[in-house]
């Protein structure tokens, strides 16, 4: 993490040290939550339209943080503390956080996309690790706050770190790129999240390759090659000139030659489901690699992913190793084996029609002896199609893919209505109260049965699956 003096900070900040004993100041790390305040951190006070982090500085300092970022325009700063006056607490912060990525020798490699980014960054990270000091985005810091402190932890001597970039809007990614000048980048898919903000899946698709913004010269682009989405807009690009200067491009996808008869550089030839893992063979390698993630829709990602690592020089004996060794964030296909109750797919942290689509076909997919339950909820930020959107999914669902459809929030009764009459009357159920479908899912799984748990974030849909725990744990 970044380690520099106060009047070092300051300088990268674009702001003034001021304060009894700045000169004697080191920092070591930064964060913007008062509550988890470290010893010798710098604590930035963001500003937002319900809150001003500036109330903390004397708590966070008093806590052990050596200073603190203060916007000049929150009055007079606290006398006797070591600050930094800026003109904007959150552009300093990304100021510093640029200035700090300059200074490092560590190969910079962005991943965004509206589905997947995730994964393709654990999986990223997995296959670096084996070679190298590699790190990667925690959690869920991917946007203007996150990517920052991101970076800023990133130890001096890594050899690579993997970033997920987000975003709700245009011009967000493009700024996190030109923050951390990536040298690889990936676009995972055009997908329709955001559709509300955004308004179509082709400014979705302009909005993720903003990540081309920042990178560095010499810079490798591996995108999805069967959307002809990203396709436009890089002709786009091409034709203002606006691509970056000797920039090498890299196809993935699911074949040898997307719908336009355009050819992939890489894609799977076979694969296959084992048990819990999921094997795959590329066209330009007859290794066979090893996912101990289910879903066919997850080699995809990771052809995304050797390509990366291949572009870095990563050897084919570490890549297959780096996939083998892979520890996915939560509740992405998250294999949940509850006794009594069956095998449940934690795929609760967020939902698309593209994303639900692929986990249906993973539980299509899936072996077992027991009953196939699908348990779906609301996808949000779908904008004016979200009724037709659910309407797609409902549709596609028949008992060859789940024995039974429960779901949850209004939009997802649209997924129901549809569903309904592919199937007997019972087995496909909509429900209002989300504790409701619990108890009833509760009472209905049995232990050989495979229940697939996905829905939009906001619908907290993990709820359930801690409920089917809570029915194991009472030995119900």
């Amino acid at each position: 993490m970044i380690v520099r003096t106060l009047e070092q900070v300051a300088a990268m900040a674009g702001g003034e040290a001021a304060g009894a004993g700045a000169e004697s100041v080191t920092v070591t790390g930064v964060c913007t939550d008062s509550r988890s305040v470290r010893p010798g951190s710098l604590f930035v006070p963001i500003v937002g339209p319900r809150f001003d982090g500036h109330r903390f500085v004397e708590e966070s300092i008093a806590g052990g943080a050596a200073a603190a970022l203060w916007q000049a325009d929150r009055g007079r700063p606290p006398a006797g503390l070591p600050i930094i006056v800026v003109d904007d607490t959150l552009r300093a912060l990304q100021r510093l956080a640029a200035a700090y990525r300059s200074s490092l020798g560590a190969k910079i490699i962005g991943v965004t996309g509206s589905n997947g980014k995730t994964t393709t960054k654990d999986m990223v990270h997995a296959v670096l690790s084996m070679t190298m000091r590699a790190e990667k985005t925690q959690g869920n810091l991917n946007n203007h706050i996150g990517l920052p402190l991101t970076l800023l932890s990133v130890t001096e001597n890594a050899d690579a770190a993997v970033l997920e970039m987000g975003m709700s809007a245009r011009g967000e990614i493009s700024e996190l790129s030109r923050i951390a000048a990536p040298d690889i980048v990936i676009v995972t898919n055009v997908g329709e999240a955001h559709l509300e903000t955004l308004g179509s899946r082709l400014e979705i698709a302009r909005a993720k390759l903003e990540i081309l913004d920042g990178v560095k010269e010499g810079a490798v682009l591996v995108y999805n090659g069967d959307e002809p989405l990203l396709d436009q807009v890089l002709e786009e690009r091409r034709q203002a000139d606006k691509l970056p200067p000797r920039l090498s491009i890299i196809r993935f996808g699911e074949g040898e030659r997307n719908a336009a008869g355009r050819p992939n550089d890489v894609y799977p030839v076979s694969v296959r489901m084992d048990g819990l893992a999921t094997r795959f063979v590329l066209n330009d390698s007859g290794r066979e690699y090893v996912l101990p993630l289910p879903g066919r829709h997850h080699a995809l990602n990771a052809a995304a992913a050797v390509a990366a690592a291949r572009a870095l020089g990563v050897k084919e004996e570490a890549v297959s190793a780096g996939l083998a060794s892979l520890k996915p964030s939560g509740m992405r296909v998250e294999p949940v084996h509850i006794p009594g109750v069956g095998l449940v797919l934690n795929d609760a942290y967020n939902a698309s029609p593209t994303s639900v689509k692929a986990a249906l076909r993973l539980l299509e997919d899936m072996p077992g002896r027991g009953r196939k339950i699908a348990v779906l909820g609301d996808m949000l930020e779908l904008g004016a199609e979200e009724a037709r959107l659910h309407g797609e999914i409902g549709k596609m669902l028949t008992p060859r893919t789940a024995d039974y459809v429960l779901t949850y929030g209004p939009l997802a009764k649209h997924i129901a209505e549809a569903a309904a009459p592919n199937y007997e009357r019972g087995c496909v159920r909509w429900y209002a109260d989300k504790a409701e479908l619990a108890r009833d899912l509760s009472r209905m799984a049995g232990p050989d049965d495979v229940i697939l748990v996905k829905a939009s974030r906001g619908m907290s849909m993990e709820d359930v699956v801690n409920g089917l725990k809570d029915k194991d744990a009472a030995g119900e």
